[in-house]
């Protein structure tokens, strides 16, 4: 066995998870490599005209729903299916006698249920997309409403994974699907949880790492259990070796910030079911906030740009917003169940009007979306792009002075094509990609180049004269109810 391979069986045995952590806080840090050039003409892949004219852009990413369970019946989205009776799609549910249908849930706090790889793929059930009520009668139920849980647990006894919200519960989601862009094939990047989502989010792949060298990383869609060695007496925190944004960015000096929320985190250690809030700020690495691990974000002095989420505020406030802007919430605001729905709208809306309200609105891309599922259930089957997703489809929405009105967006979509629009627009094309970023790394796939992918340009109108401001309040009444 070569010793490539061993070092393989070594970051994916559990069993061994210390022994690969030991490892990595022992490892001498890489040299910072020269900054990669940018794409010429001959090889910069084709840029929508007009997308300069975004000069800011801003990526808030709530938690846990489905696209169906909160545009399932959204007019003119490929929501949920109907037979020839005009009954929606039932699903087999190992508790009743009889399938379960979606159904409208008008309770502001949702259980959800396992979302993890394995619960993916029998929720998937190889296409058949039945296995969500499966997974919900499986998982432990003992998580108390009032506490956090790790993906395998949900929170409440009752199955609430096949109901779906409307404009009565989430007006305002509903209001910006509506007179901006909704996009309805918008697909995890990942089949998996929160922690790989948020890694594809700023990095475009997900891994474990042998020591701080790019190198040394080894694919890994789950995570979880290196994450329960970290937090189980490790003194030094997880690496994450290989290459985020970040590093191009900075080294093509275009500025970021990744904005947290303080309050808590929705995690548990040792697989535990119920446990205290693990504490969330821009100084506390995290599931949502990956980037201090990152070591190219330490090894270029760029961790003051992981902020407090006030000073985006104060910069959006001010005409003072950097290039790129990443936004994480806390748990109360995040929508993650036991989470309020109201709340975490409500929070959103109120960073949008920030941005609406700001100088730099008239150059602001602003993409909403909710980084996996949550257990909840949707009927489209996700592409496969490489082993590690997509995962199942999510809620996207893009509000922009530039975005089209009332436009719903078809194009096959991940979190990745936030990435590609943000290497078209300040990069020139520049990909994430181990042959010409300078700093080479065994990802799988250059996730931005997957030919399914679309272009995120497509959900503007560069030639429009730039729409005003529409302020939504924070706490609106309910809005219509739609067809079941």
């Amino acid at each position: 066995m070569s010793s490539v391979a061993r070092m393989r069986l070594v970051l994916l045995a559990v069993g061994m998870a210390s022994v690969l952590f030991g490892l990595a806080c022992s490892s001498s840090h890489p040299a910072a490599a020269p900054a990669p050039p940018l794409p010429t003409p001959a090889t910069r892949p084709a840029i929508a005209p007009g997308i300069h004219k975004i000069r800011h852009v801003v990526v808030i990413m709530q938690e846990n729903r489905s696209f169906d369970s909160y545009f399932g019946t959204f007019p003119g989205a490929a929501g949920l299916p109907r037979d020839a009776r005009g009954l929606t799609s039932c699903v087999p549910d190992p508790g009743a006698s009889s399938c379960a249908r979606p159904f409208h849930d008008g309770h502001d706090v949702n259980a959800g249920s396992a979302h993890g790889i394995r619960d993916s793929a029998i929720a998937v059930d190889g296409g058949k997309m039945d296995g969500f009520v499966r997974v919900a009668r499986r998982v432990s139920t003992k998580c108390a409403a009032a506490q956090v849980q790790d993906p395998s647990c949900t929170h409440a006894s009752q199955v609430d994974v096949m109901g779906y919200h409307d404009a009565r519960e989430i007006p305002n989601y509903w209001k910006y699907a509506s007179d901006f862009v909704l996009q309805d094939h918008m697909f995890a990047p990942v089949a998996s949880w929160s922690l790989p989502s948020h890694l594809y989010e700023v990095s475009g792949w997900s891994a474990a790492c042998l020591t701080a060298r790019p190198r040394s990383c080894v694919n890994n869609a789950d995570l979880s259990s290196t994450l329960t060695v970290a937090r189980n007496g490790l003194q030094s925190p997880l690496h994450y070796a290989w290459t985020d944004l970040t590093y191009l960015l900075h080294a093509h000096q275009v500025s970021w910030g990744y904005y947290v929320e303080s309050g808590a985190e929705p995690d548990c250690a040792n697989d535990a079911a119920i446990c205290k809030a693990v504490a969330q700020d821009a100084s506390t690495p995290g599931i949502w906030n990956p980037l201090p691990r990152f070591e190219d974000v330490r090894e270029n002095g760029q961790l003051s740009n992981i902020q407090n989420v006030g000073n985006f505020e104060v910069a959006a406030s001010t005409g003072a917003l950097p290039a790129v802007s990443w936004i994480a919430p806390s748990q109360v605001h995040s929508e993650h169940p036991p989470a309020s729905v109201h709340a975490g709208q409500a929070w959103v809306t109120k960073l949008i009007n920030d941005v609406m309200q700001g100088p730099d609105w008239a150059s602001t891309a602003i993409f909403v979306s909710w980084d996996d599922w949550g257990g909840f259930y949707d009927h489209v089957v996700p592409p496969h792009v490489d082993r590690n997703g997509y995962g199942i489809r999510v809620p996207g929405l893009v509000v922009s002075p530039y975005a089209k009105h009332g436009y719903i967006d078809h194009q096959v979509l991940s979190h990745d094509a936030y990435l590609k629009f943000i290497e078209d627009d300040f990069l020139g094309g520049q990909r994430i990609d181990p042959l010409t970023d300078g700093r080479p790394d065994p990802r799988p796939t250059v996730r931005e180049n997957v030919g399914v992918l679309g272009d995120l340009s497509s959900d503007f109108d560069f030639h429009q004269t730039p729409r005003r401001p529409e302020i939504l309040p924070t706490d609106p009444p309910p809005g219509a109810a739609s067809s079941p």
